[in-house]
C-alpha cells in the first residue's frame, strides 16, 4: 500500500486527508511564504504549494509529497494570516458584506520519478454583513488568529457566511476531490 507525505501541519488539511482513501503521513520543512506581487493569486498559490512539497520532497526524493497553500483575495489583494487582533479586525471588516475569493495550491511532488503536479483551485465566498459588536467577539474568540483572511469558514465564523461558489472544501484548505483525482491518476488511492 502506498504512503504520501503531506507537508502541512494544518489540522484542517490532516482532517480533510482522512476523506482520501490513501495513507500518509505529516512531514514538514520551515519555508519562507512570499507572495510574489508581479504574480496572480492564482500563481502564488501554486508557487507556494510547491516550494512546501518541494522542500519536503529534497530530503524524501522517492517518496510522494504533497504541498499546499491557500490565500484569500479581496478586490484584487492577497489577504493572509492576520499579524495580530487589529489586523484581523481590518481585514474582516474589508470582507463584511463582500464577495471575495479563496485560492489553494496544491502540488505534488516525486523527485526519484521527475514528477510535478501543480494546480489551483478557486472558491467565491459571499460573506455577510458583520457588526461591531459580532467582529468583537469572533476577534476575541482568538479564531480568525491563524487563519488566512482572519476566517475559518468550518467554524464560528459560518455564523457569518452568506453563500460560496465551488468547493467548501477549498475553502476549508483542501480542495479534497481536486487532490483525490492528482492522487488517482499516480495510483496513489487505494480502494
Amino acid at each position: 500500500m502506498k504512503e504520501i507525505i503531506l507537508a502541512s501541519s494544518s489540522p484542517r488539511r490532516k482532517e480533510l486527508m482522512g476523506l482520501i482513501p490513501t495513507r500518509f503521513k505529516i512531514i514538514t520543512k520551515e519555508v519562507e511564504e512570499t507572495i510574489n506581487v508581479a504574480c496572480s493569486p492564482k500563481e502564488n498559490v501554486q508557487n507556494l504549494a510547491d516550494k512546501k512539497a518541494y522542500a519536503v520532497a529534497c530530503d524524501h526524493k522517492d517518496e510522494w509529497v504533497l504541498g499546499c497553500d491557500t490565500v484569500v483575495v479581496c478586490e484584487e489583494e492577497i489577504l493572509g494570516k492576520p499579524q495580530n487582533v487589529e489586523h484581523a479586525k481590518e481585514m474582516l471588516k474589508r470582507l463584511s458584506g463582500q464577495a471575495h475569493l479563496v485560492y489553494t495550491g496544491v502540488s505534488l511532488r516525486n523527485i526519484a520519478r521527475n514528477v510535478k503536479i501543480t494546480q489551483a483551485v478557486c472558491s467565491k465566498v459571499y460573506m455577510k454583513e458583520i457588526s461591531e459588536e459580532e467582529l468583537k467577539w469572533y476577534v476575541a474568540t482568538g479564531e480568525p488568529l491563524d487563519k488566512a483572511g482572519a476566517y475559518g469558514i468550518q467554524g464560528l465564523a459560518s455564523n457569518f457566511m452568506e453563500k460560496i461558489e465551488g468547493d467548501y472544501f477549498n475553502i476549508v484548505g483542501l480542495p479534497v476531490s481536486t487532490v483525490y483525482e492528482i492522487l488517482k491518476q499516480q495510483q496513489l488511492i487505494n480502494l
